[in-house]
């Protein structure tokens, strides 16, 4: 069960706290959404709309691949090794799935492609194509088949009653998740529920390859690194076999909800909301959400002065928290790409899977740990505590499996290891056998041939 304890502070009002995501500039024919219904919303809650617009200004990103080239390495055999940058406003989410090299381009007829499943989080179109396919239905598509149904990025209904300031979870996982957690959404007070809104997209997740890929968040035996370690263990499953060691492999995917629910802001009732999206007031004195969701320290006077009184201060209690995850997770990213290659080389002196799989167990448990840390945007500031936990334990485990392979080799003989020159995304790629021009080149062709003929204008937004 995961305990989350009480709201202690004072919830925002109903209205200022419910429309947590809004509508954006979207083609005269929006397809799926309801022209009447957009134009009345912009009507009832011009400052939440306008400020939701916004989020069209939030365009830097950071390539997170040339930032920490060693997660080619780890994320090698994955399609993350190939692109994977930072996020921005929800206004690019469609145009920025579109476009990356992870969601590829169309395979051939009748071939299986990546899932429909890596549309869920990023349009309300999907609550509808799962109404009307059924969950398995909508995930068993290829995602590159119903490009042409997502008409809109993320609306007002991904997270409200449609024509209402009502909260609501219209994505089945989310809701299964929720009930699994005990925290079923429509027992929640609003507090809550606005984070759970949050939460539904915010959290990590998998795709469930016996149930047609659908999206499942694995919190059966709780939210935690080690409870979501043993949920993947008992089932025997994993992502991708690692090329370099054979490791089978976890990914984790930005899970905030997770190290929200356990921080001392949780104790303490403050959401995602509190933070992200304050309240704020027009020219005119009114007071409403603001929903250019955006960096806490933006609205420091309203979000963070009521108990962080010294500004400085707490800029300087985030950069030391921010540092220290950083420097752990550069020491178990050295680690493991060593233990990496050091399995590798195991395997070509002959070892087997009796000798072997105890070290590359400590592998897999040691990289799922530095995911879930490093896949959490904001860890630093949500939870830092948890994070540098997180990351001492991955040391050990890499440690542990280095120590491991070390006997394997001496017992095989192998006098030397060759590592591979990772200074750079460019030389870390060509370690693993990326061409990244190629696969650049295809992805052209494809947003040519398909997307800019056939696809809605939001997929293009920011790439014209």
């Amino acid at each position: 069960m995961i305990s989350i304890q009480k709201n202690k502070t004072k919830a925002l009002s109903v209205l200022s706290l419910c429309f947590s995501v809004f509508a954006v500039s979207m083609p005269a024919s929006a397809g799926a959404v309801d022209a009447k219904l957009d134009n009345a919303m912009q009507e009832k809650f011009p400052n939440q709309y306008k400020s939701w617009l916004a989020t069209s200004e939030q365009t830097e990103r950071q390539d997170m691949l040339a930032s920490y080239p060693a997660a080619v390495i780890l994320w090698a055999g994955s399609s993350f090794a190939k692109e994977y940058h930072s996020p921005r406003g929800h206004h690019f989410a469609v145009a920025d799935v579109t476009h990356t090299l992870r969601t590829g381009v169309a395979v051939a007829e009748g071939k299986k492609g990546l899932s429909a499943s890596c549309w869920t989080c990023k349009s309300p179109d999907v609550p509808r194509l799962i109404g009307e396919l059924g969950v398995e239905g909508f995930s068993a598509n290829n995602f590159t088949d119903l490009g042409t149904e997502i008409q809109s990025v993320v609306y007002c209904t991904d997270c409200h009653v449609k024509g209402s300031a009502k909260l609501a979870l219209p994505r089945p996982h989310a809701q299964d998740a929720m009930t699994k957690a005990h925290i079923p959404f429509d027992k929640q007070d609003i507090n809550m529920q606005g984070a759970q809104v949050c939460g539904q997209c915010h959290v990590s997740y998998y795709f469930q390859p016996e149930r047609s890929n659908k999206v499942n968040i694995p919190w059966i035996f709780g939210n935690n690194a080690d409870d979501i370690e043993k949920y993947y263990d008992t089932r025997r499953f994993y992502e991708w076999i690692h090329p370099i060691s054979k490791t089978p492999i976890l990914k984790a995917r930005h899970p905030e909800f997770e190290h929200w629910s356990r921080s001392e802001h949780a104790k303490q009732g403050v959401t995602c909301i509190t933070c992200h999206m304050p309240a704020t007031s027009d020219d005119k004195g009114n007071q409403f959400t603001s929903h250019k969701v955006s960096k806490a320290l933006d609205h420091y006077p309203q979000a963070c002065q009521g108990c962080h009184g010294d500004k400085a201060a707490l800029m300087q209690t985030l950069e030391t928290g921010k540092h220290e995850i950083e420097a752990k997770a550069r020491e178990v990213e050295g680690l493991l790409v060593k233990a990496h290659y050091e399995a590798q080389a195991a395997w070509d002196a002959g070892a087997t899977w009796p000798i072997i799989n105890d070290a590359l167990m400590a592998i897999r448990h040691s990289q799922w740990r530095w995911d879930f840390a490093m896949a959490s945007h904001g860890l630093y500031a949500h939870n830092p505590s948890e994070g540098r936990e997180l990351l001492d334990t991955a040391i050990e485990q890499a440690k542990y499996a280095r120590t491991a392979l070390a006997e394997i080799l001496k017992m095989l003989e192998v006098k030397e290891v060759n590592y591979p020159d990772i200074s750079t995304k460019e030389s870390a790629q060509k370690a693993v056998g990326i061409s990244l021009d190629t696969l650049t080149e295809q992805k052209k062709a494809f947003l040519k041939e398909e997307v800019d003929k056939h696809w809605s204008e939001v997929s293009r937004h920011g790439y014209e």
